[in-house]
């Protein structure tokens, strides 16, 4: 029997990765928009691979809400790390908050399978809160050390307002509301000043 060369084995391989990367991306995306209605065929269709792709990546709907929240949750991590290396604390908190957003609007078009699946302990919601309560915590001390983000705020306050902020609902019509909110939400975070400084 032939060996398949290994060229082959890495081109399938890198192509198979694309494919997931793909459809991960246009899940989220479909998830954000159309929630609960939207199927895996036209996934798969907007991905431009066949429904048995799909299938051979996630196996059920299920499987694929669970990898775009996991991807999701990835992204966020990613973020903060690369948005803190690039920008003051304070820029890169309110450009994280962007894909935060991002992120709470996919959650909402899954949220009845990720109900299902936090009861069945396949997700860590504490897991999750204590994640981003930590990708939080890291933006106010790099920006308490830079002195364009308050010392004295925790991190678990500011999550409860961006989730406050966040429950607005998504509609295009709300979004210049919801980006306003969130400029108003770094802007309460900046060192107060002294009167007449």
């Amino acid at each position: 029997m032939a060996v398949e060369p290994t060229t082959r084995r890495g081109a399938r391989a890198a192509e198979a990765q694309r494919n997931r990367e793909k459809l991960l991306a246009v899940a989220a995306r479909a998830f954000g928009a159309g929630g609960e209605r939207v199927t895996l065929e036209s996934i798969a269709r907007e991905a431009g691979v066949g429904i048995g792709t799909l299938y051979r990546h996630f196996p059920t709907r299920e499987a694929l809400v669970e990898a775009v929240y996991r991807d999701q949750m990835r992204r966020l991590g990613d973020g903060a790390r690369e948005l803190l290396e690039r920008e003051p604390p304070a820029v890169a908190l309110r450009r994280w908050m962007s894909l935060f957003a991002e992120w709470a609007a996919a959650k909402h078009g899954m949220i009845d399978a990720l109900r299902a699946m936090i009861a069945r302990g396949d997700i860590d919601a504490e897991g999750t809160h204590a994640h981003l309560r930590a990708t939080l915590q890291a933006f106010l001390d790099a920006g308490a050390r830079a002195g364009d983000l308050r010392s004295d705020v925790d991190a678990g306050d500011v999550l409860a307002m961006l989730a406050g902020v966040l429950s607005v609902p998504a509609a295009p019509e709300r979004d210049d509301q919801r980006e306003r909110l969130l400029d108003l939400l770094v802007a309460a975070l900046e060192p107060r000043r002294r009167a007449g400084s």
